[in-house]
């Protein structure tokens, strides 16, 4: 399939040794995948219960928490007050924050806001605040004795923040604690492989945001001999991976996601790889969101993969380009007509209210059939204009931001490289590689901090 790639020109540079990355920042549910892939058994599931006066069924969780909350109902907020204000040695305060930690983890979505808020109520007379605030949480970590509580309470108060007034201050307070307790000299790089524990291997697919894994077959290839996949982990929270990243190995740059999620493929000999394409970064935790360790992992995975395969030479994504159909949907014919090189597109366009929707579908049809050169070469120019467009000294795209943001540029974008039902939806099939040379990344944040991304060779006309 046709690619715009720097590489096919003479004057393009030899590619580096480096990179760093999150593809995407995305909730997703848990999926359900069948058998353990060690033979563990699973968790038998709670006995079932049935809801007074409907008749309908309940989860005995459900149930017992209803019924305890009933009996012990939420605090008022002047009884948090000690939470915040007590010293961190009081036994009283300590046995509450305990008690107040337990019934949170185990409380629904609905019982958590009504807790929050009354923090909130709680902390709204606090004068002068100055670390009181950071008290709180501080005696909750040390009753708790884990960070499972913050991050959970965090991405509580990120979802609610704007519903609750003044639960953006706690919120604040909270991410300032996180970011050091965070630190990423804290953090454990692990392999995730094949043998890797059953429950660590089940969050990989949880928590999979870029590239749904769809069955254990997928997960088997994602982490086989010849792949690589890499987490970061707190010593806090062994058991849950912070983010991690999936790497293939390929002997040129790789310009379709499909053939590299393919089980059936036969895998390449890594004794013999060139490049690293890192196809998948997810982030797993929504509490540590604005935390940013991401480029720190490729890091740390560039020096472990070098130390193993020292003859891999380049470092390359593979990465979506999420907003790119949203973006090409609102731009009228007027904002297109500069950016089309075709006289009749042109012509076409110009004073078209409409025609960035009707290249959306224009471009999702020729993806899925068989396009002409022209709609080809339109779409990726628009995709490249897409790129490049900056808004507030930043990129406006998610991902060209996170991987132009640490020195990165936009070496090639690749024509029905994800025709996925997300793909399609996303960016019509197209997608894109940032590439990592450590002795231009410096130059290319210059470049980005001007307002002019780093493009490859060929891709400068764009």
């Amino acid at each position: 399939m046709p690619t715009v790639d720097s590489r096919s020109s003479e004057k393009a540079p030899v590619a580096g040794d480096a990179m760093q990355g999150p593809e995407q920042e995305l909730e997703k549910a848990p999926k359900k995948m069948g058998d353990d892939p060690k033979g563990q058994e699973t968790p038998a599931a709670l006995p079932a219960v049935v809801e007074e006066n409907t008749g309908k069924p309940a989860s005995g969780l459900m149930a017992r928490l209803t019924r305890w909350l009933e009996r012990d109902p939420m605090p008022e907020p002047e009884e948090l007050l000690s939470l915040f204000t007590a010293r961190l040695t009081d036994v009283a305060a300590n046995r509450q924050a305990k008690q107040w930690s337990a019934k949170y983890l185990a409380s629904d979505s609905k019982a958590r806001r009504q807790m929050l808020a009354a923090l909130v109520q709680a902390s709204n007379g606090l004068e002068p605040r100055e670390d009181l605030g950071l008290r709180l949480f501080r005696r909750l970590y040390a009753q708790a004795e884990n960070l499972k509580l913050l991050v959970e309470m965090r991405a509580d108060m990120l979802r609610w923040r704007k519903q609750v007034s003044g639960l953006s201050v706690l919120e604040k307070e909270l991410e300032g604690l996180l970011t050091a307790w965070f630190d990423v000299g804290m953090l454990e790089l692990r392999p995730i492989t094949w043998d890797s524990p059953a429950s660590l291997l089940e969050k990989l697919i949880q928590y999979e945001a870029v590239h749904e894994i769809r069955s254990w077959e997928e997960l088997k290839h994602r982490v086989a001999g010849h792949r690589r996949c890499y987490a970061f982990f707190h010593p806090r929270m062994p058991d849950e991976p912070l983010i991690f990243v999936e790497v293939a190995f390929a002997p040129q740059m790789a310009g379709n996601v499909q053939v590299l999620l393919d089980p059936q493929v036969p895998p390449e000999d890594i004794a013999k790889a060139r490049w690293a394409i890192f196809y998948s970064i997810s982030n797993t935790q929504a509490g540590l969101k604005g935390i940013s360790f991401g480029n720190f992992l490729l890091k740390r995975v560039i020096d472990e993969l070098l130390r193993e395969l020292p003859k891999l030479k380049s470092f390359a994504t593979l990465s979506p380009i999420p907003g790119f159909a949203e973006w090409l949907a609102k731009q009228s014919g007027d904002d297109l007509a500069p950016v089309l090189s075709d006289k009749a597109d042109k012509q076409q366009a110009q004073g078209d209210p409409q025609a960035g929707a009707k290249w959306v579908e224009k471009l999702r049809l020729a993806a899925a059939g068989q396009p002409s050169d022209s709609v080809q070469k339109a779409g990726l120019r628009l995709a490249v204009h897409y790129l490049k467009t900056m808004k507030n000294g930043q990129p406006i795209d998610p991902v060209a931001r996170f991987h132009l943001g640490n020195g990165a540029r936009i070496e090639r974008v690749n024509w029905a490289a994800d025709c996925s039902a997300k793909g399609m939806a996303q960016s019509c099939g197209i997608m894109v590689n940032y590439l990592y040379e450590l002795d231009q990344l410096d130059d290319n944040l210059a470049a980005l901090a001007a307002g002019k991304p780093k493009l490859g060779m060929n891709l400068r006309w764009r």
